[in-house]
Parts: C-alpha cells; structure tokens; sequence
C-alpha cells in the first residue's frame, strides 16, 4: 500500500513533531546545566572558606564559593526580601550590609529567616549582633527579575531582588555589586533570623521530562504513519 500523505494532517504533524524534538533537545540542555550546578553547589559550599570577591575578580568563579569575612552589621539599614518560607512557614529574609573597613564596599548578607512576628529587630533584639564579628556564608550572584517578579517598594522597604546598586541607594552605604552572601549563621542569639537559607538537594528531574516530550514525539510520528497507512 503506497504512502501518501495528506495535506493537513501534515501540516498539523511536522510543526508539532519539530516543536516536540527543540523541547527534548532543550531538557537535555537543562539536563547538563542543572548537573554543573549541583556540583559546584557541593563542591563549593562545603570548600574551605576564602576572601569574597574582589573587583577584579570573575563573579561566576566564586558563584557558591565558602566565603570568610570580617566587619560590623549594619543593624539600622536591615532590608527585607519577602515571601520566604522556611519548612512551608512564610516570613522574610533579612539583608544586612555587612562593612568590612578598609576602604572595601560592605557587602549585603542575607542573615536567614524570620517569620512575620519576628520582621522587626525590636522583636529580636538578642540576635542583633553588635561590634565585629567574623562570619561564613556562600557566594550568591545577582539575578535580574525575571518577567513576572514583582517590583521591589524601598518605600515599605519590600524587595523582591537583591541589588546592590539599588539598595546602596537606599540603604546609604556603599555595597560590592554583583553578589551578596548567604550567612551560615548557628546558634544566632534567640534564634533569629535563622541562617544558611540555601539548598543541597536540588532536583534534578530534566531526563525524565527530556524522555516524556521525545516520547511523545515518537506517538505522533507513529499515528501519522499508521493514519495514512490505512487510508485506502
């Protein structure tokens, strides 16, 4: 029996089929993407600690990096980066511009979670460090929002970024630009904010749904061949 496609059959199957074959192609991108970032999250959060990030220096080189730092919080510029949770309880990250002296911009570090009653530094007092300290944490890069991020309102001192250029604004003190870090804060006076607010099992899920979309493209193809293979 000879094959002859039909016309709209056709034109329906090819674009779908292409469009099926670029999301598979796609996922395996992410696949590999998704794999180096977990290996540097591992690798280098649990690193031996170094000096952050100079002016020089390449940013995405130290993107998870264990860093050290030495300086005074900012307590009276706490900024807050809303719609957190911790274990399914929403509430804030507090950001603290961290000053090193020495001429070197602070740097803005994100001191851990609070729940909504405890937003307020009145309503931690204990955990308001004071004087110098030394803290780790990991490197972060800045992210520009993406399309359906709020916009950030310094006004009710709401943020849904972290941007140094911004917030130096606002905030009044000078801050390195392009990353912040995520403290590793334990055993924070009274307990808050609670500190080293990042992940170490990040899925990894992009095979499967690689596999789903050329799957379906594989069904397609197969209904096509079999419906003009029928036709008289």
């Amino acid at each position: 029996m000879a094959f002859r496609p039909t016309l709209w059959p056709t034109l329906f199957t090819v674009p779908a089929l292409i469009a099926l074959i670029a999301l598979g192609l796609w996922q395996i991108e992410r696949l590999h993407w998704k794999a180096d970032l977990i290996d540097k999250l591992q690798t280098r959060s649990t690193a031996a600690a170094v000096a952050p990030p100079g002016p020089s220096d390449n940013l995405a080189a130290f993107e998870f990096q264990r860093v050290v730092i030495t300086g005074r919080f900012r307590h009276d510029r706490e900024l807050y980066l809303v719609s957190r949770s911790l274990r399914g309880n929403p509430g804030f990250h507090v950001l603290t511009p961290f000053e090193r002296g020495e001429g070197a911009p602070a740097v803005m570090v994100n001191r851990g979670w609070v729940p909504f009653d405890k937003q307020y530094p009145a309503k931690r007092a204990e955990g308001q460090v004071s004087g110098p300290v030394t803290i780790e944490g990991i490197v972060r890069l800045q992210r520009q929002p993406g399309w359906f991020t709020p916009d950030d309102d310094p006004k009710k001192n709401n943020w849904f970024t972290i941007d140094s250029k911004k917030m130096s604004q606002v905030t009044g003190v000078p801050l390195a630009g392009g990353f912040y870090v995520v403290a590793d804060l334990a055993g924070t006076p009274g307990g808050f904010p609670v500190g080293r607010q990042w992940r170490m099992d990040i899925r990894n899920n992009h095979l499967e749904y690689a596999i789903t979309w050329f799957a379906l493209a594989a069904a397609l193809l197969v209904i096509y061949l079999l419906y003009h293979r029928n036709r008289p």
